[in-house]
């Protein structure tokens, strides 16, 4: 990008697209990119609040340069230092001269880790501020929210929250950088997955986060991913909040392992099954097409989950155990249960998943359906029972 873009009052926002990458973290497939946004306060005293990632930066100095107009640059704030965030943190450092870095004691052990810096910082606690001279920055840390170091700074004066990674989303900004330029939807979307993927795993300290942040005026949340929310800062807060209680839509996502297609058509049967008992969202995947990040997505939406499992070495299909460790690692709460599989001359792939059941602990709604053989007319009445109790469940 070669422009900025005035968020309110003295603060810019400069960021950046990326459209190259294709898996974030390395794992997380990015169709549609993703960005990285940093902003920068022009004051008595200059600001730069968190940095991008080195190898998207294009002229990302050039442009701060270009705000300042001369001026120098105090300070470099550092809400999180994940890579993306502060690929820039050395570079900024060679080239303006002086520039002292605000973060936590957590984040200089890992400055000094990535860049060799350990002079000319600055640490910040719980509820210390800054004074710019018009601006008042006040530091929240919110640790866990996804990194240890993480930390939200709010500028008091304009009121304007410096999320980090809290309330971003994955996808580029595509001309729109402010929730009123946009059509929403496509983020919120990306949002949830970027924070089912992501961020989930930590939601008990994303409750702590929001505590922290109740009673304090927000007129727009500045996260370091997608976009500004300046018109309605309360819906992404509170998507957040619906999210990080597990929370949920009515519907089933069904996802299903099959090597012939025999575990397909019970999913197939079911999903009819659950949509003759009045459930109206209803989605099926085959966890061999469908990417995990996006199946993760899905579990977070809806209130109903049903899976299913070929028998593969007296064991689950890989992929589906995969998914099914995934869902344990962080956690999952909140979900109506079920279960089925079939297999051909040994069992294995129900009995696994009841292994996951137990582990994880949420509410199995009927025995699961298992069927020996290829599915026939007089083989679906477990398949029916399971729909049915689901669709009593999810629709309560």
């Amino acid at each position: 990008m070669h422009y900025t873009e005035l968020v309110k009052g003295k603060v810019h926002w400069i960021g950046v697209n990326d459209r190259r990458k294709r898996l974030f973290e390395n794992m997380w497939p990015l169709e549609r990119g993703v960005s990285y946004n940093s902003y920068l306060i022009l004051d008595e005293k200059t600001a730069l609040v968190d940095t991008v990632e080195d190898r998207a930066a294009g002229n990302y100095i050039e442009r701060i340069e270009k705000l300042l107009n001369g001026r120098k640059l105090d300070y470099l704030i550092i809400n999180h230092m994940e890579p993306d965030h502060s690929g820039e943190i050395k570079d900024i450092f060679n080239h303006f001269n002086g520039v002292k870095l605000i973060g936590n004691l957590k984040t200089f052990k890992i400055v000094e880790a990535y860049w060799g810096i350990k002079d000319n910082l600055q640490q910040v606690d719980d509820c210390d501020i800054i004074d710019l001279g018009y601006h008042k920055l006040k530091f929240f840390m919110t640790p866990w929210v996804h990194w240890p170091e993480t930390m939200m700074t709010y500028d008091t004066t304009d009121q304007i929250l410096f999320s980090g990674d809290a309330f971003g989303s994955f996808g580029t900004l595509d001309g729109g950088i402010f929730d009123d330029e946009i059509n929403d939807t496509f983020f919120e979307e990306e949002m949830r997955r970027y924070y089912s993927n992501i961020v989930g795993k930590y939601s008990n300290m994303v409750q702590k986060a929001l505590v922290k942040l109740q009673g304090i005026p927000i007129q727009a949340v500045a996260p370091t991913h997608g976009p500004v929310w300046r018109s309605n800062p309360n819906k992404v807060i509170g998507l957040y909040d619906r999210w990080s209680r597990y929370e949920a839509e009515e519907g089933v996502v069904i996802i299903f392992a099959s090597m012939y297609g025999n575990t397909e058509m019970m999913a197939d049967y079911i999903g009819r099954k659950l949509s003759e008992n009045g459930v109206k969202n209803i989605r099926i995947h085959d966890v061999s097409r469908t990417h995990i990040s996006h199946l993760i997505n899905e579990i977070w939406k809806y209130n109903g989950l049903i899976l299913g499992s070929c028998a593969y070495n007296s064991q689950m299909f890989p992929l589906m155990e995969q998914l099914t460790r995934e869902l344990t690692h962080m956690g999952l709460k909140n979900k109506y249960l079920g279960l089925f599989g079939s297999y051909s001359w040994n069992g294995g792939g129900v009995k696994n998943l009841m292994s996951f059941a137990q582990e994880i602990g949420l509410e199995l709604v009927a025995e699961p359906a298992e069927i020996f053989g290829k599915p026939s007319d007089d083989k679906y009445q477990q398949c029916e029972v399971l729909a049915q109790k689901m669709a009593e469940k999810v629709k309560k």
